[in-house]
């Protein structure tokens, strides 16, 4: 099974959403899980991690992890070229480097080129930034370009951010 993750923030709490798929292909996901997260931590600078790592991991602890093959995250495993951990790398360490991780942002860092891949999908001309940890780049951005729609989203990364800030 692999799990995709995304977080809305609200002045006192933040909902935190699931997307749980078994093939790379599949345009609908097998369960969607939303848990309202309290106490979240102000968000700092630079600190992003500190505020969502919490809202993934309240979600990631109901599964038994032998059987959770990959996830991805809204975000980046490295932030810049010297392997700075963003949100994907922190998870990655805090899940003891068990479940191979990969992060989708939709924005490029400036300082982030050798760990980063630009990757095109459908007729888009703005790219996907993928990065990974615990799989190849490579094999990672196949995986991005091989999930299901014919847009620069593909459907069920587009189900889980529309799920995520419905309210």
């Amino acid at each position: 099974m692999k799990l995709a993750f995304d977080v809305q923030y609200y002045e006192t709490h933040a909902k935190s959403v699931c997307v749980c798929f078994d093939n790379w292909n599949d345009d609908l996901p097998t369960n969607i899980i939303v848990k309202e997260v309290q106490d979240i931590a102000p968000y700092v600078p630079g600190e992003f991690y500190k505020r969502e790592l919490p809202c993934i991991t309240t979600i990631v602890q109901e599964f038994d992890l032998k059987h959770i093959t990959c996830i991805i995250v809204d975000g980046y495993v490295y932030l810049d070229d010297h392997k700075k951990l963003g949100l994907g790398g922190h998870l990655y360490e805090e899940l003891d480097h068990k479940i191979p991780i990969i992060g989708v942002a939709k924005s490029s860092f400036h300082d982030n080129k050798k760990h980063v891949h630009e990757v095109y999908r459908g007729e888009s001309t703005k790219p996907l930034y993928v990065t990974a940890v615990g799989i190849d780049l490579e094999e990672a951005k196949n995986h991005i370009l091989s999930m299901h729609g014919n847009y620069r989203m593909p459907t069920l990364l587009q189900i889980l951010d529309t799920t995520t800030k419905e309210k």
